[in-house]
Order: structure tokens, then sequence, then C-alpha cells
């Protein structure tokens, strides 16, 4: 194990594959334990999670050097050391994880090798980006606002945003508590299941798939070409899950459920790194900027208002994901847009986006992606919502999709 300060300079790991895809990563690797459910296996960790001597940049060069080095790793980050997995070093994301795009204007956009030359979706955007391009087995994220579910769809990997709560988030920097799940990435389909049975805390209920749901108004959200492949794709992997159905969330679309969630998180945000931007004035990159301001203009009545009304969406989704019922939706409504997308572009992405990924936000449910195909050589996935605990079934769920995929099993 490194101890000692180490400067953001000193961590500069290089990969030839992956280029800019680590922030602040460690002079050597930390080795895990020499048995273990992940031995031999290596990981990259988001720039979210502490680690013992190193600083947390959360994004921000400016938050990196404001803050000590962590006196001691992050929960997550200790349980896959003890599982027996080499740590290789941290990976960027999104200045303080209030994007889903991937870009970081300190230290650029990692590379999406799966679809070069498009953005790798945010804010776990450097883990996917090591994940998808061999660096290592799998990589620990998190997601608020989709920052699993998007970057694992638009790298080609498979990716869970647990049930709110199962993953120990000690060590780790909050952004919007209501919200915030740790969660992870793989290409290899066995690695993704053995990670979850190492990382998934809390309660687990246990119950077989019975019934896929296939959600009609999440599909019409995508653009017809992911609706026509994702669709596909539930036909031809139909011989390997439960009996499908077809249904609805919501008679009125998502636009209310994602306004919730936006203006929630925004106000939560601003409470987990208002004071520091008021005191540091740090420079705050495009996009992120603009939405900092916002945050800063969000109430709290505002935010009361609409946090009071997720109880009533919450109990409405849970009611239809119930236990041994699962939601099939696409996990992004298009392919990964082009870097050189413009911002305006880009902000209607976004609002695209958080129609889909509200719903696990604000339910606070498990959503797993699984690779489905491809578009013009871009990835797309498509995902499946379970019920509360109900993240083991998913994690099976995915492996045994793994053969309609063309994934290899190990």
């Amino acid at each position: 194990m490194h101890t000692g300060e180490k400067t953001a300079g000193e961590m500069r790991f290089r990969s030839a594959f992956v280029p800019h895809d680590i922030s602040a990563p460690i002079a050597g690797a930390i080795a895990g334990t020499k048995s273990g459910p992940l031995a031999g296996l290596t990981a990259a960790v988001k720039d979210l999670y502490d680690i013992a001597g190193y600083r947390t940049g959360g994004g921000s060069p400016e938050w990196l050097e404001a803050h000590a080095p962590a006196a001691a790793n992050a929960r997550a980050v200790q349980k896959i050391l003890d599982a027996g997995a080499t740590v290789m070093g941290k990976t960027v994301c999104d200045e303080f994880f209030y994007s889903v795009s991937g870009a970081n204007a300190h230290y650029g956009t990692p590379v999406n090798p799966r679809a070069v030359g498009r953005l790798p979706g945010g804010s776990s955007s450097g883990s996917a980006s090591a994940a998808a391009s061999g660096v290592c087995d799998f990589a620990l994220g998190s997601d608020t606002g989709g920052s699993i579910r998007i970057p694992a769809s638009f790298c080609g990997l498979y990716g869970l945003r647990p049930t709110h709560g199962r993953i120990d988030l000690t060590g780790a920097m909050g952004m919007a508590p209501m919200f915030d799940t740790g969660g992870w990435f793989s290409s290899v389909p066995a690695v993704f299941r053995a990670v979850g049975h190492v990382l998934l805390g809390g309660e687990a209920v246990r119950e077989p798939i019975r019934q896929v749901i296939v959600l009609d108004d999440a599909f019409a959200q995508c653009d017809p070409e992911v609706n026509a492949l994702l669709r596909g794709f539930l036909q031809a992997a139909s011989t390997g899950m439960p009996a499908q159905t077809t249904g609805t969330l919501s008679t009125q679309g998502f636009d209310e459920w994602r306004e919730i969630v936006r203006i929630v998180q925004a106000r939560e945000v601003w409470k987990s790194f208002g004071a520091f931007i008021e005191k540091h004035k740090p420079r705050l990159g495009p996009g992120i900027k603009e939405r900092m301001e916002f945050a800063a203009s969000v109430s709290e009545s505002d935010a009361a208002a609409l946090r009071a009304k997720i109880p009533g969406v919450r109990s409405l989704i849970r009611g239809v994901a119930k236990p041994g019922v699962v939601l099939a939706m696409p996990s992004a409504p298009c392919i990964a847009p082009l870097i050189v997308t413009p911002a305006s572009e880009q902000e209607s992405f976004r609002v695209r986006v958080m129609r889909l990924t509200c719903i696990s936000g604000i339910s606070g449910l498990p959503q797993v992606s699984v690779p489905a195909g491809t578009i013009s050589g871009c990835p797309i996935g498509i995902s499946f919502l379970g019920w509360a605990g109900g993240d083991e079934a998913l994690l099976d769920l995915a492996f045994a999709l793994a053969k309609f995929t063309g994934a290899s099993l190990s």
C-alpha cells in the first residue's frame, strides 16, 4: 500500500489505449488480498472514491487541491481489495459529476474506444472508458442521474445502478444523496456478476423473474433505429427470459418526473458544493458552470414542493415493478453523440436522457444495462428495471442474456 501525499502529476497514469482516461492515478498498483472472489482481476476507480494517501478530486482540480489526502479507503474500494482485486488507478469523471456527457474541460474527454470520436457518457466516463478499452477487468463508478447506465450503453458495457442504499458510499463524495448510488462496469458478464456479489450489501429480495414488461412509453422516447434494434433484441432473446408483455408507467409522459429529479437534485448539489464554489470560485467548465448557477437559484421551498411528490411516484413505479417482475426499457435514447456536438444540442440530449434515467432515480429501484448491439458501429444498451432488493436477479439475467449479445461468458 502506498502512503503519503501524492500530487495529481505524480499520479498521472498513461494508457496507450485510452489517453486521458485517468485523472489521479496511483504511483504503482495497489494489490488486494491474494485470494478471494476477485483475485487476479484489475480495477479502476472513479475519482469520487477515497483511496488512502491520495486526494479525491471529483473531476475538479480546485477541489483536488483544496482537500487533504484520504486517511482511509472508501468502503467500496476496501471491499474489492479484500476480495482480491488490484486497483490500477483513479479515473476522470465529469466535473462535480454534474453531466451525462463524459466531457471534462480540465482533464479532457475520455476516449470511447468502441465509438471513436463520440462521447463516452458521464459522469463515470473514465471508468467506462478504461473498462471498454481493456485497461482493467472492471471499474467502479457511481450513478445519480444516469452516470452508470449512459456510459454502459455508449461503451458497450454491462453496468448496474443498484437499489438505492445497497452499496456503501462511506468515503465517497456525495452529490445528491437522495439519488446517489455506487455502481460498476465490466465487459465480461461473469466478472460483472462476481463484482456485484462483493459490493452489494443491505437486504436482497431473492425472487425468480416471472414476467418482463416492455415499457412502450419508455421506448417512445428513443430514436426509431434504437427502438427497432432493442425490440429486435428482446424478440431474439425471448427464449432466454420469462414471458414478455407490454405496458406503460406514466399516462402523461416522463417530463414531470424528470423535473422533480432535476430540481431536487439541483438543491442537493448546491448543498454539497455551494459553499466550496462560493469560497474558492473554481473555473467551472462549460455546462457545469450554467448548471451550478441554476442550482444556486433553487430554493429549499422550491425543492420541498417537488420532493413531496416523490413518495407517490415511487409507490406507482414500485407497484408495477413488484418482486418477480422486471421492466424492459432503453438504457439511452440514442447512440453516443459526437464529441463536437454543439452545447445547445447537448442540452437537448441531456433532457432526453433524463426522461429515461429519472425512473430508477425517483423510484430507488435497480437498473441493469446490457449491450444489445450496434447502430452505425456504435454500441447501444437495453435496460431492465427490477424490484427493490432485486439486484442479484438482474445480475443473473444479464449473465443469461450474454449469449444473445455475442459476449464471452468468462
